[in-house]
């Protein structure tokens, strides 16, 4: 007999194969922490753009990477997918109120809210706009708060006419705490309230692992705090302009109050609580 070597159906059998199994999908949400095993770059899902997810990198770096397979999570290979939409139903705004549509902006209340800085501003407007837009509620930044006391006094507040001061820093025995303390005391404090969080800086009220981070970097004292976590964590720090870019690299990563510490939140709803009190707000 000869041998010949393609007298058999090199296909016979094929179909009694194991099929390979579709790598398993996982919707792209926000935060979720994949590789592309392509490259190797790895980065949390920062946000989707039509068939295109944006990865950050704990460095800051982003790239872009067409959703479907080609992820490893956890090692394991994965597809992408667009996230589920939201539950139908009634929408909330960013702050977890429920949305009011087809509304126009209050005319501006007497009352205010005052914030230490910018970046304060920016963030309760990012999240709390909304319900200050229809309440009409107007949020004013100071600048720090070592005059408190001159601006609570050139405001005039009565009872139609409040002050809510949201404070950084405003633990027992801080030169914040002494001057909160010093306005209750004041001719003006029934119409005044001076709250706060903790934090050294606004920028700790976001949760840290929404930058990437276990914890926010200690500082010591002896550093300006923003240079001192921009250096940490290998961000430029040299120039203001380094300094305002990091927080808008922060601040886009907040998209509603689920992004912030819940000390925060019930300050801040509090504060608008107090302002917007139509029992004595004309």
């Amino acid at each position: 007999m000869s041998d010949d070597r393609y007298s058999n159906d090199v296909l016979a059998g094929y179909a009694k194969r194991t099929p390979r199994q579709a790598a398993r999908a996982v919707e792209a949400v926000r935060d979720l922490v994949i590789e592309e095993s392509a490259t190797g770059f790895c980065g949390a899902v920062l946000r989707i753009e039509g068939r295109l997810v944006h990865l950050e990198d704990y460095r800051g770096a982003v790239r872009v990477f067409p959703l479907g397979p080609g992820f490893l999570l956890e090692g394991e290979p994965v597809q992408l997918t667009l996230p589920s939409r939201a539950p139908t139903g009634t929408a909330r705004s960013a702050s977890g109120s429920f949305a009011v549509a087809d509304v126009t902006a209050r005319v501006a209340r007497a009352s205010r809210i005052f914030v230490e800085g910018r970046h304060d501003a920016e963030l309760v407007e990012k999240v709390w706009g909304h319900d200050l837009r229809v309440e009409g509620v107007v949020v004013e930044y100071l600048e720090g708060v070592d005059d408190l006391e001159a601006i609570v006094a050139s405001f005039s507040p009565r009872a139609d006419r409040r002050i809510g001061v949201l404070v950084d820093h405003l633990v027992p025995g801080s030169k914040e705490s002494r001057i909160a303390d010093a306005v209750a005391r004041g001719p003006h404090g029934s119409h005044v309230l001076v709250v706060g969080h903790p934090f050294v800086d606004i920028w700790q009220a976001v949760k840290p692992a929404r930058v990437g981070l276990a914890a926010w970097p200690e500082i010591a004292r002896s550093v300006e705090w923003k240079h001192g976590i921009c250096e940490a964590l290998g961000w430029p720090h040299e120039e203001q302009a380094d300094i305002a870019r990091a927080w808008q690299r922060i601040l886009g990563r907040v998209s509603t109050f689920a992004d912030l510490e819940p000390v925060l939140l019930g300050r801040v709803e509090q504060l608008i609580d107090f302002v917007t009190d139509d029992a004595t707000d004309g």
